[in-house]
């Protein structure tokens, strides 16, 4: 525990360090009141702001109350530690060479655009207990009708030319072992295997397809790279209630919303700016180009669905097995 603690706290230490590090170096002359001063180091001063700032980005809700002050005291010993490695930085002008300028202005513009796009996420109205009925209503896949899978797979090459005879086999209900021996006699080459899954850990457009199917049955889909097959080997059903699905839900549409909010408000500034692609990249951009997500946009879930607040464990492991020895 303690291990995942010092983890949790670490990585906010060190995305924060620019914020910390300049306010830091650049706080030479305000003095902060004693109550705000957590440790001296040198002539620099830590404050307790900064432990809070670290704190808030560690999901501090999930340290257990009775922890807290240790946790606290981990936070402020690994800013003694950034602060010493600071000083020492700007004693030897790291601060200075061009990778760190341009390392920190990176820095920056990141953290710039990211407090946009949040102060546009936290502007979205949150989403109704109505509206979360409605969902769970409207998918009885992720809770009423919830399952957990066992699913077997064999992905293939588009470009193996073998999708007829695919379907046929998949439409025959012929074995996953069957369809592995076929394609090993065709030399053609495959990837097998079985995974265990509950229904939110499934992508939403496929959850319907594989949620339609009973046990033993299977499914062939494709894309221009590949061709799956997919066998429902076994499934157990673990229902969620309304009461326990509800909070999950409002957080997962209240995600959803924050997301396609920031898009909605990048693609806008870059219809309305003036942008000219030079040198190199003036060619490609008369391509259309793939809509990459922003950075700064926060995550959201379209591919999955909202987890619910306990997840039961299959009920057997023995199927477990695929057809990943047949490779």
């Amino acid at each position: 525990m303690r291990n995942m603690l010092s983890t949790r706290i670490a990585l906010p230490i060190l995305a924060a360090s620019l914020l910390i590090g300049l306010s830091a170096c650049g706080s030479k002359d305000e003095k902060k009141p004693a109550s705000q001063v957590a440790a001296k180091v040198n002539s620099e001063e830590i404050s307790v702001h900064q432990i809070n700032f670290v704190l808030g980005r560690s999901n501090a809700a999930a340290i257990p109350p009775e922890q807290a002050p240790r946790v606290r005291r981990e936070i402020l010993d690994k800013l003694i530690d950034q602060q010493l490695a600071v000083e020492k930085a700007v004693e030897k002008k790291i601060d200075r060479s061009p990778e760190v300028l341009m390392a920190i202005e990176a820095a920056r513009r990141e953290i710039l655009a990211r407090a946009y796009i949040e102060q546009i996420a936290a502007a979205q109205p949150k989403p109704t207990l109505e509206e979360a009925k409605k969902y769970i209503a409207e998918h009885p896949q992720l809770f009423a009708e919830r399952r957990i899978y066992n699913i077997q797979e064999i992905v293939v090459p588009a470009s193996s030319n073998v999708l007829g005879n695919l379907r046929e086999m998949v439409a025959a209900s012929k074995s996953m072992e069957d369809i592995a021996i076929w394609l090993k006699s065709k030399d053609i080459k495959f990837t097998g295997g079985s995974a265990t899954r509950p229904a939110e850990q499934i992508p939403l457009d496929l959850l319907p397809k594989v949620h339609a199917l009973k046990d033993g049955q299977g499914l062939l889909l494709e894309n221009a790279q590949s061709i799956t097959i997919m066998r429902l080997a076994a499934s157990q059903s673990a229902p969620v209630t309304e009461a326990v699905a509800i909070p999950r839900v409002q957080q997962f549409l209240g995600n959803q919303r924050a997301g396609e909010a920031a898009a909605s408000e990048l693609k806008q500034l870059k219809a309305n700016a003036k942008i000219a692609y030079m040198g190199e990249f003036a060619e490609s951009a008369a391509a259309p180009a793939t809509a990459a997500t922003p950075a700064a946009v926060p995550a959201t879930a379209p591919a999955k669905a909202p987890a619910p607040a306990a997840e039961k464990k299959p009920a057997s492991s023995n199927i477990e097995k695929g057809v990943a020895g047949l490779k």
